[in-house]
């Protein structure tokens, strides 16, 4: 009843301003009430309250009760390098893949610490330790300054270890990022390929259509197609409604955009790297290890296990939690 509920309230935020902004504050209030919550009883709360489903912990066999296994077990100090968007960059380089990294315009700690007139007409401005705080600058058509500082401060506050229990973001210092923007004159929207990455290995490509709005932040209704690893299109949904898989084509360089995901992806049982194609030029955009925070509906169901097969929880990368 909880799960339905949830479901229709965040239908309703998707549709309303208000709404989405009474669901925001709400949300908030009750994560910082839950604080106190051990991360195992947070786990199965948020499953049940997301899924409907009760969380196997002891013998997980789905894909998203591997993930929030691997949430409560897995303290390689890796994840937390790779999951800040800044440090993540030095990561890149390390293997020998600076030339993917997009420009950086700048770092600050704080939101009235950005120059704004020294920036270019364009940029993408996010922070570097959570989901979904971003926004595009544009000279032409500015922003409120106010309400930019207002928000992006009050964000930097936020330890987003607490709305998932995402070990991996809890020890992150928050920092804002403007980036160049990236367009692809090829497509009306820049489009996102999720490589989903099992040991190290390609299994499926979730490519991600209009995941921004106009003004850069993000787009409730973005849809998303699922691929095989040859981009065969598979009848699969996971959190999103499908595209009209005409709409795009494999991109250019393909195969090295593979290569690149799991040379990315090597160390870890199993992450998500996204990477952007712009005219055939290939930019990293971050890793994600806990897709949809092991909360998005996998349809058909039966795909909710096969991709778990694919997770060796006891393999010997997956440094475990001391006891």
């Amino acid at each position: 009843m909880i799960h339905n509920l949830k479901n229709k309230i965040r239908e309703l935020s998707n549709k309303n301003r208000l709404a989405r902004n009474i669901y925001s504050i709400a949300n908030t209030v009750k994560v910082n009430s839950l604080s106190w919550v051990s991360d195992e009883t947070f786990a199965k709360m948020k499953y049940k309250e997301n899924r409907g489903l009760t969380l196997n912990l002891d013998n997980p066999k789905r894909f998203n009760e591997k993930l929030w296994w691997l949430k409560l077990n897995n303290r390689d100090p890796l994840l937390t390098i790779c999951s800040d968007k800044y440090l993540v960059r030095d990561y890149v380089k390390d293997l020998g893949l600076e030339h993917i990294l997009n420009d950086l315009y700048g770092v600050y700690e704080r939101a009235e610490d950005i120059d704004f007139e020294e920036l270019p007409d364009q940029a993408f401005i996010k922070t570097n330790h959570g989901s979904g705080t971003n926004i595009l600058w544009n000279k032409e058509n500015p922003f409120n300054k106010n309400k930019f500082i207002k928000n992006f401060n009050k964000s930097l506050k936020q330890n987003y270890y607490l709305q998932s229990r995402e070990w991996n973001y809890k020890d992150i210092k928050p920092k804002i990022i403007v980036e160049k923007v990236l367009e692809d004159k090829d497509n009306s929207s820049l489009i996102d390929y999720k490589f989903m990455c099992f040991h190290g290995e390609v299994k499926l490509l979730f490519v991600d259509y209009e995941t921004a709005s106009k003004d850069g932040t993000h787009n409730p209704y973005a849809t998303r197609n699922i691929y095989d690893k040859n981009f065969n299109y598979l009848d699969v949904k996971v959190g999103r409604e499908h595209f009209d898989k005409f709409l795009i084509s494999k991109p250019k360089k393909y195969k090295k955009m593979i290569e690149y995901a799991e040379k990315l992806s090597n160390p870890f049982p199993h992450c998500r790297v996204d990477l952007y194609n712009v005219n055939g030029q290939i930019f990293f955009g971050e890793i994600t290890f806990y897709h949809g925070g092991g909360n998005q509906k996998i349809v058909p169901d039966e795909w909710d296990y096969k991709m778990g097969n694919w997770i060796n929880i006891e393999s010997s990368k997956i440094k475990l939690k001391s006891k």
